[in-house]
């Protein structure tokens, strides 16, 4: 029976890129792909071309008070605090995070939230989403790690952030630079699904970076 850790979807991630033959890449991390790209990048250093952050949190001055519940969670793992969670799994709480803090919502496409939402309603998903609620502790325990990481190997990042993500503060990018001054830091007057309203500027964002960074990888792409 698979477990629903970050450390087991981070191997699952391992996996495939050597399936895939992939001995070099770059990582774009969002949300809990986070720690999942910075587990392969504590695994393979050598591997890692660029992290691409775009709110992809390392530092707990980026954790935000909407963390409280989950937190409470982890610090009493008991029935009561785990079905009080179970309101982030709703289809009025998906559409909130990905309208909170946007100007415009009609940039944000609702098929987004929709698909999102019926996903989460498929038998047994809450289950799973739970237990990673618990296990993102684990995450926030490596914290020293991934910083450690991107002060060593001082990895190409640029950090591309919504302003207003309810979950992931603008100091969590700005944090970035402090381990790693070579680190560049866009922020975006939008959300947490950052991309859903400003996908043309951070793609531009992206690519600039990338051009200067890593000149023939890029021309090569």
């Amino acid at each position: 029976m698979f477990h629903y850790t970050f450390e087991n979807l981070a191997k699952v991630i391992d996996r495939f890129t050597q399936t895939l033959g992939l001995e070099r890449y770059a990582i774009y991390v969002f949300d809990y792909g986070a720690p999942v790209g910075l587990r392969l990048a504590l695994a393979h250093p050598e591997r890692i071309t660029a992290i691409i952050s775009q709110n992809g949190n390392a530092y707990e001055e980026g954790v935000s008070q909407g963390w409280n519940p989950i937190q409470k969670y982890w610090k009493q793992p008991t029935p009561g605090n785990r079905a009080a969670l179970r309101e982030f799994l709703t289809p009025d709480a998906t559409r909130s995070q990905y309208l909170y803090g946007v100007q415009d919502a009609m940039l944000v496409a609702p098929e987004a939230y929709e698909l999102d939402s019926g996903l989460l309603a498929r038998p047994g998903n809450d289950e799973i989403q739970l237990d990673l609620f618990l296990d993102y502790a684990s995450n926030v325990a490596l914290y020293p790690l991934f910083q450690e990481y991107f002060r060593t190997k001082q990895p190409p990042t640029p950090a591309v952030w919504g302003n207003s993500d309810p979950f992931f503060l603008p100091p969590g990018a700005e944090a970035f630079k402090r381990d790693n001054p070579s680190a560049e830091v866009h922020f975006y007057d939008t959300g947490h699904f950052a991309l859903e309203t400003h996908d043309q500027e951070i793609a531009s964002a992206i690519r600039d970076f990338l051009g200067r960074k890593l000149p023939q990888q890029t021309k090569a792409a």
